[in-house]
């Protein structure tokens, strides 16, 4: 019975996903729209660093914070 349920479970979410993938319209970004002004694309250090190195970071600060103001006992 558990195994039943998991797959209609398994069968749902693959079928929510490919309509939703099936329905999404293409982005179209060839085309230009009024007003549309990109800067400068970014370097592969400045990509790395934004989206490898600053959530790492974040991350370490976070849990660097949460082990220091720890209010629990501490067991021997």
């Amino acid at each position: 019975m558990d195994k039943k349920n998991a797959m209609r479970a398994g069968a749902v979410a693959a079928g929510t996903t490919l309509m939703m993938l099936l329905m999404s319209s293409p982005a179209l970004a060839l085309i230009r729209d009024d007003g549309d002004d990109p800067g400068t694309g970014l370097s592969v250090i400045d990509t790395i660093g934004l989206y490898v190195v600053a959530p790492i970071a974040l991350f370490v600060i976070i849990a660097g914070l949460v082990m220091l103001l720890d209010k629990s006992k501490k067991q021997a």
